[in-house]
């Protein structure tokens, strides 16, 4: 879905940066893409981008979070084998939390338009609305995530501080262009 947004965006006449995780999808044509294979440094990537473009007096209108972002990530991992013992006791794993991308940009002074992304799977509206609130975001996008993830298709609801407007079941690059005519118009209203 993120590609397909980013594709879409850049067809209506967006400069679009694209900071993808691990894929073997093709980066839209047009689109400057920086890959990255953590959480971390996706985080990363997209402040360093902000700072950048501010200190270039370059502003970015929108910053849309599509990736599904793991919460966790193991914090005591090993360059080694974790050899076995006669224990028979696995190795004890510990957790960190990954850094909030969304919530990072929408909470930085002059942010720009923030949309969000939620894959749940249940209770859509009740869950993304919570979220859209917890992350400070004007608008955020909901699906239930099995029934799209692998798939062409998908179904979004788009949850604001008015309410749901549904966005019904079609091809990804379909929903991507309707998404991007909503944000702009949201932009320009």
């Amino acid at each position: 879905m993120g590609f397909a947004l980013a594709r879409a965006m850049r067809v209506a006449g967006a400069v679009v940066v694209l900071v993808a995780g691990p894929t073997s999808l093709a980066g839209p044509r047009g689109v400057r893409r920086i890959d990255v294979d953590t959480a971390q440094r996706m985080h990363d990537a997209v402040m360093a981008e902000l700072d950048d473009g501010r200190r270039a007096g370059r502003r970015f209108d929108v910053f849309v979070g599509v990736a599904a972002v793991a919460d966790w990530r193991v914090a005591n991992t090993s360059a080694s084998k974790w050899k076995k013992d006669d224990s028979g006791r696995a190795p004890k794993l510990e957790f960190a939390e990954n850094p909030d991308i969304l919530a990072s940009v929408a909470r930085r002074p002059g942010a720009p338009y923030c949309v969000g992304f939620a894959a749940e799977s249940e209770k859509l509206e009740e869950h993304g609305a919570a979220k859209r609130a917890r992350k400070g975001v004007p608008l955020l996008v909901a699906n239930i995530g099995p029934d799209t993830f692998g798939r062409d298709d998908n179904e979004l609801l788009l949850i604001d501080e008015h309410g749901a407007q549904r966005l019904p079941r079609a091809g990804k690059d379909a929903l991507a262009r309707a998404l991007a005519d909503e944000i702009a118009r949201r932009l320009a209203g």
